[in-house]
């Protein structure tokens, strides 16, 4: 019988610890049930110790997820063990996630801890987190530096402590997928109760070898990849969803286990991570970059014509790229619009935010001809933005600019509900804008990135702007869209800001 290899998505944890890609509850939330709905096995919900705010975004997808394992991820310290209990209470299966360090430069630089120590801390820590559920994981951080022998000494220990998955993670992205592969088979052959786990890995993409390094663990006795939607992660990113998922499905040749995904779900959970997160998909990224499934080369046309087989691996029908075909308009009725959003797994609990939703996609309508799935996933993820980061609102703008002209912009501004209004110029209409907002809201931030891209294809097309300031050294995210891409990039802007004034006093896991 053929074993199943369980996908464990961290796009809502470690995913959201790419730099200004921070994510509020109804976000997270938004994107665990797209998750579900791809039947991930597991969902990493978050690091509830790190703010009130990661603690209620973690109970609240505990309470809406009903398929998926929710999971809450705790340092090996008993506070971060309680609150990661209390955050998963109301999941139906739940699973704690605890790590601690056990690489010679993490145990003597960062824990100044003894190996003797390190034991008996892992070992505490998951016996503490046995005691709100049977489904504890347990990660040595930075196992891929780890001497091997005391990683085994650690493992033997928490698994006798009732450890039920061990996540051997290459924290730093350091490995080969040899050597990986060969780390993983060695663990599970000296372990003497290695066969009471599941063994998993957590690769990051620091060398691009993060999927490489994950599917040779795979191919060596792990059963289950931490990965996140589009390789979303700190740095250069972790292994990436779809890739693992599609080269184990496709390859059914080489690997003796396969995941019960509904893998016609990636790409829209895929476009809507990017639409919450403001990371763009490059166009040749695997499985759901724009070009995954395009031919130019005359030679490959033809044989895609005469043949699919003969340029393509996989069918792009599997992975989700046949969903775009229903086209909404300004006739299109209010079930055709329902339907359509749920189809893209988007449901609203109350009616009135179905009735809000559609007024806007009316108002959309009548500035451009045909209604895409990326104009739908941009308006709702615009939507969310007005509804739950309301400190700082755009009430209204205007710009004049000319040529030989110096442009001009007035913003009238909502803060806190009383209206403020500025005027300032600027080098370009968007500068004006921009320093117009500074002038009132007086933020202190520094533009980092400002980048503007198509939503679909035409020139009545949406704009989606995306921002990126750095408030006192954190990187901080902000989008916006709408057929005139300055009002988008005042809306970008703005999200940016209210952002910042969420995620003050966060903490990192790792710190």
């Amino acid at each position: 019988m053929q074993d199943k290899l369980i996908i464990f998505d961290t796009t809502l944890r470690d995913g959201e610890q790419s730099p200004g890609a921070s994510m509020n509850k109804d976000e997270k939330v938004r994107i665990a049930k797209a998750l579900e709905r791809m039947k991930v096995d597991v969902i990493e919900a978050g690091f509830p110790i790190a703010s009130p705010g990661d603690f209620e975004a973690v109970h609240q997808v505990a309470e809406v997820i009903q398929e998926s394992t929710v999971c809450g991820l705790a340092r090996a310290l008993d506070k971060d063990i309680d609150r990661a209990a209390a955050a998963l209470k109301p999941a139906q299966s739940s699973r704690i996630h605890t790590f601690l360090a056990t690489s010679p430069i993490h145990m003597k630089e960062k824990l100044r801890m003894t190996p003797d120590q390190v034991v008996e801390q892992a070992v505490r820590a998951v016996k503490r987190a046995r005691n709100y559920t049977d489904n504890v994981e347990f990660s040595p951080e930075d196992a891929g530096r780890s001497e091997l022998d005391f990683l085994c000494r650690v493992l033997e220990a928490v698994i006798d402590a009732g450890a039920t998955t061990l996540n051997i993670p290459d924290t730093v992205g350091y490995n080969l997928p040899q050597q990986f592969g060969e780390l993983i088979k060695q663990l599970i052959e000296r372990i003497p109760n290695s066969d009471k786990v599941i063994f998993s890995v957590h690769c990051h993409n620091d060398l691009g070898l993060a999927v490489g390094n994950s599917l040779a663990a795979v191919m060596n006795g792990a059963r289950q990849v931490e990965c996140t939607i589009n390789g979303l992660g700190e740095r250069a990113g972790n292994a990436s969803l779809e890739e693992v998922v599609m080269t184990v499905r496709t390859r059914q040749d080489v690997f003796p286990c396969d995941t019960t995904l509904d893998t016609t779900q990636i790409l829209n959970c895929s476009r809507l991570v990017s639409s919450v997160t403001g990371f763009p998909v490059q166009p040749n990224k695997a499985i759901v970059g724009a070009n995954a499934f395009a031919h130019e080369a005359g030679i490959h046309q033809d044989g895609v014509l005469k043949s699919r087989e003969t340029y393509e691996i996989m069918r792009a029908e599997d992975v989700g790229w046949h969903a775009n075909r229903m086209v909404l308009g300004k006739h299109s009725g209010r079930n055709a619009f329902k339907s359509r959003l749920s189809a893209l797994g988007i449901e609203f609990e109350r009616e009135e935010d179905l009735n809000a939703m559609f007024t806007r996609f009316k108002a959309l309508a009548d500035k451009k001809h045909e209604i895409f799935d990326e104009d739908l996933q941009a308006l709702v993820t615009d939507t969310f933005h007005e509804a739950t980061m309301d400190r700082i609102k755009l009430v209204s703008m205007k710009v004049n600019s000319e040529t030989g002209e110096v442009p001009v912009a007035k913003v009238t501004l909502s803060i806190d509900g009383e209206e403020k209004h500025a005027t300032s110029d600027g080098s370009g209409p968007v500068d004006a804008i921009f320093k117009a907002i500074e002038s009132v809201v007086n933020s202190g931030c520094k533009l980092e990135l400002y980048s503007v891209s198509n939503i679909t294809t035409g020139t009545d097309s949406q704009g989606e702007v995306t921002v990126r300031i750095d408030k006192g050294g954190r990187a901080i995210n902000g989008q916006g869209a709408d057929t005139d891409i300055i009002i988008a990039s005042a809306k970008a802007y703005i999200n940016a800001l209210n952002k910042a004034q969420e995620q003050s006093g966060r903490a990192h896991p790792q710190v």
